[in-house]
Formats: C-alpha cells, sequence, structure tokens
C-alpha cells in the first residue's frame, strides 16, 4: 500500500486577514490612552492646587503679624487752611508713628507718598524718604504739606467748610501709599502695595488735638 499524502490546504483567493488586536483596558469603559491622559490631568490639578495652598499659607504667615502692625496720628499742626476762589491755601504738619512688634520680620518701605484729603479731595501730596524697620521698632514718619492748591466746594461740601471754619476744627484725612516688602531671616518677599488710612481726623486750626478725637490709622492691603 502506498504511503498517504497529507490532504492538501484549500488555496486562498485573497490575503491573509490577521487575527482581530483587542486594545488593552486601563479603567472601565475607556482605552488606555485616555485613561493615562487623565491620570496626568488629575496630578496637574492636584500639584497646582497644592502649590496654591502653600502659596496662601506663606502669605497668612507673613501678614498675620502684620495686622498687629500699630499706626498712630502723634502729632498734628495746622497754621493755615484757608479757602477763596476755589483756591485752598493750606500749612499742614502731622507725625505718624508706625510700630513693628514682630521678632522676626522686618519691613522694607521702598517707596512712600503721603497724600492730604478734604472733602475726599486730595490738596497735599509729599514723597517721603525710604527706609527699614527693623524688629520691635517705632518708626515716626513726618510729613509736611504746605502751599495751595485748586479745590471747589459746592453745596453741602462748601457748608461744611464754613461751619468748621467758625468752630476752627477741619475734618481733614491723610493717606500714605506704600511699595513695602518683609524680611524674615535671609529671605525677603516681592513687593507689595498696601495704603495707611487716616481717616476722620479732628484737627483744629493754630492749636492741638482735641482730647479724644480718632488718631488711629488703618493698613489696608
Amino acid at each position: 500500500m502506498g504511503e498517504k499524502q497529507a490532504p492538501l490546504k484549500e488555496a486562498s483567493n485573497g490575503p491573509a486577514i490577521p487575527p482581530p488586536q483587542h486594545r488593552r483596558r486601563c479603567g472601565r469603559g475607556s482605552s488606555c490612552d485616555c485613561c493615562c491622559l487623565l491620570k496626568f490631568l488629575l496630578k496637574v490639578i492636584f500639584t497646582v492646587a497644592v502649590l496654591i495652598g502653600l502659596f496662601i499659607l506663606i502669605v497668612w504667615l507673613i501678614f498675620r503679624p502684620i495686622n498687629r502692625v500699630k499706626l498712630h496720628v502723634t502729632d498734628v499742626v495746622l497754621t493755615q487752611f484757608n479757602h477763596t476762589d476755589n483756591i485752598l491755601r493750606f500749612n499742614l504738619a502731622a507725625n505718624i508713628s508706625i510700630r513693628n512688634p514682630n521678632k522676626k520680620i522686618g519691613i522694607y518701605y521702598d517707596r512712600i507718598e503721603a497724600r492730604a484729603f478734604y472733602a475726599d479731595q486730595r490738596f497735599g501730596y509729599q514723597a517721603l524718604t525710604p527706609f527699614y524697620q527693623g524688629h520691635k521698632n517705632t518708626s515716626v514718619l513726618n510729613v509736611v504739606f504746605k502751599g495751595q492748591q485748586p479745590l471747589t466746594l459746592q453745596g453741602e461740601e462748601l457748608t461744611q467748610f464754613n461751619q468748621e471754619k467758625t468752630s476752627g476744627l477741619y475734618s481733614i484725612a491723610l493717606e500714605l501709599s506704600l511699595r513695602i516688602r518683609f524680611k524674615l531671616g535671609k529671605v525677603r518677599t516681592v513687593r507689595f502695595r498696601p495704603k495707611i488710612e487716616c481717616d476722620d481726623l479732628k484737627i483744629p486750626l493754630n492749636g492741638s488735638p482735641v482730647a479724644g478725637s480718632n488718631n488711629k490709622c488703618k493698613l489696608k492691603f
């Protein structure tokens, strides 16, 4: 008997079709690429959130003791305050005390601009000398406003001025616009732009401030 030959495979009329390939899954209902992209985005969001949290913590640690800075108008002298023909002629000098009670934080006052206001209108301006305030230190800023400035007073503002002229006690506001940096050890922060506002000052002409008048100032960021 002759040897049996293996049956011949049927010839294929077309190209060979590769078996289907299944993409590897990395999550329920999503491909690996989408899953990896989602994980990457979550890591980015988490990192940004952590950085923002650290920044807020650092700012809070810096500004928390700054809220205890004590600001007062210690002395003020007004020798001229005349308003005629919409021109205000004035001569005003004041001392503003700034107390830094912190044991580890110093303050650089890189820029100081003093302004004086009456009836919400600015009439005086002075640029002061920059300085550094050390730990647990008190600095006194002397501001002087002298000269004349156009100042329009109408209606209630004019009535108020005439009443204060009669009483000899004027409502004047002082403001300091600052550019400051904080120093903690060898670390110095970026510059901030707070304002010192001394509102509702009752200043007598040719006299001392009335006892009990508001001479406290506020530091606003």
